[in-house]
């Protein structure tokens, strides 16, 4: 049997629970699990880390980061992708650039840059590798809190400006971001930071209307971001999205897939 091309950790999580259907033969690791497993992948992604809570509680983002890296390195593993968010971007306008400095606006964003940096340490402490790689993800559909909401019964409010327009969103699909990460993990070379989203942006009311869901539109606070949109330019210099990857249907008919 070949060796596996990805370990993933944080197995129990939303995303990892969207992303198995669709990488069968990838080894993957819960808390607890012993990181020896991680010997003989070409990449370890970890996906391990804290959406919520007190700073004590985010901070873990940086513990379980590094802990994969220490990993990949007893056990000979390449390359790490260590997950970081576009929260770190904070109320930037887009287009985002992962060549700008962080600018979190709130503590979960604040905990992510604090792992970056922390990567970066790591990295310039170890310049024998592994290399190591963070990657800011947009949302994923099904892992999201608008997705969250579509289930029977439930009419999710969503923000909406006068003209109508509801938030727009960089996404991508479960079955898009599992092949991202299998391409990116024999992917010749690869900028230490890099966005991750479908490209363009989807607008949150678009996507529970392709989801058949009804739903009420809310006034928009001030505070309220009408574009969040990660460019996405570099990634798409190294995987190929079809259009329908960056579609509303297209994302729905992904989620439906990871959950059937």
């Amino acid at each position: 049997m070949p060796p596996p091309r990805l370990a993933l950790t944080g197995a129990t999580g939303r995303v990892a629970r969207l992303l198995r259907p669709f990488l069968p033969g990838a080894v993957w690791l819960s808390r607890g699990d012993d990181l020896a497993a991680v010997a003989g992948a070409r990449a370890l992604v970890a996906l391990a880390g804290v959406t919520s809570g007190d700073a004590a509680a985010l901070n873990a983002n940086t513990a379980c980061a590094l802990a994969a890296l220490d990993a990949a390195a007893a056990h000979a593993v390449p390359r790490v992708f260590l997950l970081s968010s576009a929260a770190v971007y904070g109320r930037a306008a887009p287009p985002l650039r992962a060549e700008a400095a962080p600018s979190p606006a709130a503590p979960y964003g604040e905990a992510k840059a604090d792992m970056e940096r922390a990567v970066a340490a790591w990295r310039a402490a170890n310049p024998q590798g592994p290399e190591a790689i963070c990657l800011r993800l947009g949302n994923v559909a099904g892992a999201d809190a608008l997705f969250g909401n579509l289930v029977p019964g439930a009419v999710p409010a969503i923000h909406a400006w006068p003209d109508g327009a509801t938030p727009k969103r960089s996404y991508i699909g479960p079955r898009t971001l599992a092949r991202v990460f299998t391409t990116l993990a024999d992917a010749p070379a690869i900028p230490a930071i890099l966005n991750v989203a479908a490209p363009g942006s989807v607008a949150m009311g678009a996507l529970a209307t392709a989801a058949g869901h009804d739903w009420t539109a809310a006034p928009a606070p001030p505070e309220a971001l009408p574009e969040v949109r990660l460019d996405t330019a570099p990634l798409e210099s190294l995987v190929a999205f079809p259009p329908e990857a960056s579609t509303p249907e297209g994302l729905v008919a992904e989620w439906r897939e990871a959950r059937a």
